[in-house]
């Protein structure tokens, strides 16, 4: 799939998939920070689940829809698709069940959207290699560990020299070579370093030492992503991100220097990512601030002959 630009080359969406076959490594976190984030820059965004069982991005959704009906507030939402899991006693039947949801939600959205964010589950299966396959952006978040960093390679475990590729990175790298293949497009793939220590220390260096020799191999980019904070938990239940207005109303409590400090990194994450925001949704955006500025403002005799 290509970007929707504001030349007209294409009419399909941009397609940003979440990826790594471990849990608990932020996917969910980012994939609702970068569909907010393009939100907010004027995109449209559909958004899918694929994780049928634990379905973290829809619940992520669900509550931040809650919290602005319940607070008032003008949270942004994307269109979201979750695919149900199948329920026979098939594995052929619910295999297909799911993979026919997947195709209908991608043919619904793609054409109509400049961004499809797809969350994936944290194992192997058809459904996830099939997202990865179609992704023009593949976020990869890992805990800053070398547990986590076994997903993408082996180290020797007295050097903590890299000495292979693991299964998950194996899978990326075929994907890839297959789609640039089938349209000549070439994955841009980003390792994110997630839940980073705020104090130096060598197995830090050495984790990144390891993904600097690994992204000459496989062909991704390595970058720091969220460190280790008490806000990102906290913005779960009311769906808040990182990215929404810090002040009281917003937060339901008092803003401290970790919501400030949680923005800022999340902001050079997002910029890091180098997603290709079109020139009609920055408009888009632009002409929406422009309108809010204005709201609890008496309008003035010229824009009223002018309207």
């Amino acid at each position: 799939m290509l970007l929707q630009t504001s030349q007209g080359q294409s009419g399909a969406a941009h397609v940003v998939v979440l990826g790594n076959e471990k849990g608990g490594s932020g996917k969910s976190t980012a994939a609702l920070h970068v569909a907010v984030a393009l939100l907010k820059a004027g995109q449209r965004v559909a958004t899918i689940d694929l994780d049928c069982r634990q379905q973290s991005f829809t619940h992520y959704i669900s509550n931040r829809s809650v919290w602005a009906r319940r607070t008032g507030l003008n949270l942004e939402l994307p269109v979201h698709h979750v695919i149900k899991l199948g329920e026979t006693m098939q594995i052929a039947d619910n295999e297909n069940s799911e993979f026919q949801q997947f195709i209908d939600a991608v043919s619904t959205v793609e054409t109509a959207f400049d961004f499809i964010v797809i969350d994936t589950p944290g194992t192997d299966s058809y459904l996830m290699r099939l997202a990865h396959s179609m992704a023009d952006t593949l976020v990869t978040p890992i805990n800053d560990s070398f547990l986590d960093f076994d997903v993408l390679g082996t180290v020797d475990p007295q050097t903590y020299a890299v000495t292979g590729v693991s299964h998950y990175a194996e899978m990326v790298r075929e994907t890839r070579r297959k789609r640039r293949q089938l349209d000549g497009t070439t994955t841009d793939w980003i390792v994110v370093r997630n839940r980073l220590s705020m104090l130096g220390s060598r197995n830090k260096q050495l984790v990144a030492d390891g993904l600097k020799e690994l992204s000459l191999r496989l062909g991704f980019r390595a970058i720091d992503g969220l460190a280790e904070r008490v806000v990102y938990r906290e913005f779960f239940p009311r769906g808040l991100t990182a990215l929404d207005d810090i002040d009281e109303a917003t937060l339901g409590t008092r803003p401290n220097l970790g919501h400030v400090t949680a923005r800022e990194e999340v902001t050079s994450l997002l910029r890091q990512l180098k997603l290709p925001l079109d020139e009609r949704g920055r408009r888009r955006a632009a002409n929406r601030a422009e309108w809010f500025s204005q709201v609890d403002k008496p309008l003035e005799v010229h824009d009223i002959l002018g309207a």
